[in-house]
């Protein structure tokens, strides 16, 4: 294997890392589909989720079309480099995964009903890579802003490792961890799909099922 390919699928450490910079990316006010703001204020009650699951257009399309979701906004996260750019974050060389910033009333969308529709919309075995998308920032992801989500994650990933065992998948190489800052992407990538309806979108799921609780 290259060693172009093996830097694709090899988390850098913090030394190694692009230095970025510390301007924060600029980007529209408000969401092209439901015209909310990206950055807030949110409402108050709302709660905040990261998810990374592959190319981060049509992860974002599948979470703003759920129930109960208030707004949603693509950037990058996991990774070290500050304030990143797309083609930063696709060298491999940031540390950051492509994700999607979910911001949900929870009482219509509670976190495992989200966590359930994760699951399900993308292969979790698959470690640094995405069907055809190969690389670190499209590794499978869960950052979490509290214990309880922390543990729900968990939950979910052992219930749904054993529906995957039951149909001869492998294991579940989706990493759990504490939020860090969460870079906004470009312009241009927020709300992609509502933009360029026959954009490419890379979500294929395992087809097996999640039984989260989907109260």
């Amino acid at each position: 294997m290259g060693g172009f390919l093996r830097s694709k699928l090899e988390i850098p450490d913090r030394e190694h890392a692009l230095p970025g910079r510390a301007e924060p990316m600029p980007v529209p006010f408000s969401h092209f589909v439901n015209g909310r703001p990206l950055k807030g204020p949110y409402p108050p009650g709302c709660e905040r989720a990261i998810f990374g699951l592959g190319c981060f257009w049509g992860a974002e399309r599948l979470f703003w079309q759920a129930p109960g979701v208030w707004v949603t906004a693509v950037g990058y996260s996991g990774g070290f480099t500050p304030n990143p750019t797309y083609e930063e974050v696709c060298s491999g060389l940031t540390g950051h995964a492509e994700v999607v910033l979910v911001v949900t009333d929870p009482a219509p969308a509670p976190y495992e009903r989200l966590l359930k529709l994760f699951w399900e919309s993308h292969n979790p075995t698959e470690g640094m890579r995405q069907g055809n998308d190969i690389g670190t920032q499209y590794r499978s992801l869960v950052l979490t802003f509290s214990q309880a989500q922390k543990e729900a994650a968990e939950r979910t990933r052992a219930t749904y490792q054993r529906a995957l065992d039951a149909e001869g998948f492998g294991r579940i190489t989706t990493e759990i961890a504490a939020a860090p800052a969460f870079y906004f992407a470009e312009p241009q990538h927020q709300q992609y799909l509502a933009k360029n309806p026959f954009g490419y979108c890379g979500l294929e799921g395992t087809g097996v099922a999640c039984p989260a609780p989907s109260r």
